[in-house]
């Protein structure tokens, strides 16, 4: 398993994006009063920081790497997600690449610690 800061790191960045994912949540449902994709974002967006949480305590380098791949497909949905808001115009593109140039960071991230735990 990956320890120190990378790991640390991609947790405090996944949480950080949860807690925008949220705010985005409650924007989408309140001013543009759209409620199908927001769910589907808030939980795709809360559930990479969820995961990458419970591989802190993985059971072993299996478990670990499981839940690192989960976050990563949680990832990239949550960028399906925001791509199909700003292509909708739910997301003005200040917004949108924000929190997409964020996402792919993360899912930069997550790409890596997968491979490193696979070699």
């Amino acid at each position: 398993m990956l320890k120190g800061s990378v790991e640390n790191d991609i947790y405090i960045i996944a949480r950080n994006f949860a807690l925008r994912v949220i705010k985005l949540y409650e924007f989408l449902k309140t001013e543009k009063k759209e409620f199908i994709m927001s769910k589907q974002i808030f939980r795709s967006g809360t559930s990479i920081g969820a995961n990458v949480f419970e591989g802190k305590n993985a059971q072993s380098r299996a478990d670990f790497s499981s839940k690192m791949n989960i976050a990563l497909k949680e990832a990239t949905e949550t960028g399906y997600w925001l791509d199909l808001l700003h292509e909708a115009n739910c997301l003005d593109d200040n917004l949108f690449e924000s929190l997409n140039d964020e996402c792919s960071k993360i899912i930069a991230i997550l790409t890596k610690i997968v491979k490193a735990t696979k070699e």
